[in-house]
């Protein structure tokens, strides 16, 4: 069988760059079992509502569906269970820091495949207060309308 090459995105987490405000991101690997990964070839998983946290010096994803394989046995998988995340040492330990001391959330950001591998990317974020939140919309507006302002001048169809 032939070795896939690139990035195949299985799930992305689109609310969470919305409600957390992102610090820093990480890619670490997930411990899958066969069934899973099958499920996730058919492209079904969901990121909502799953979060990581560290516990004894290991760091594990909470909350992550992956619905059962259609053409499993008694073998599936649990849909929800809790799945453990590979990072380097020095990663985990920087995490466990930073979580700690300021009070920051591991949040995945997107699932997906990388060589055949399953990834996942995971940030570190901080909560957005809904006014934040207006302040982001805002600022993505005015940036939208500022690149369709240089767009229409360079195309010399400037209107005031």
């Amino acid at each position: 069988m032939a070795k896939e090459v690139g990035q195949k995105v299985i799930a992305s987490n689109r609310r969470a760059r919305h409600d957390y405000t992102i610090i820093d991101t990480y890619e670490a690997g997930v411990a899958l079992v066969g069934t899973e990964v099958k499920s996730l070839r058919a492209g079904k998983a969901s990121l909502a509502d799953s979060f990581a946290t560290v516990d004894d010096g290991e760091v594990f994803l909470r909350g992550l569906h992956i619905p059962e394989y259609s053409h499993g046995t008694w073998t599936n998988h649990e849909p929800r269970r809790t799945r453990k995340l590979l990072l380097h040492r020095k990663e985990i330990e920087k995490l466990i820091g930073k979580t700690k001391e300021s009070g920051l959330s591991l949040v995945p950001l997107s699932l997906y495949f990388k060589e055949g591998k399953v990834k996942v990317e995971l940030a570190l974020a901080k909560g957005r207060k809904a006014h934040d939140k207006r302040q982001a919309i805002a600022k993505r507006d005015a940036q939208r309308e500022m690149a369709r302002a240089i767009g229409r001048a360079a195309k010399g169809k400037y209107r005031r």
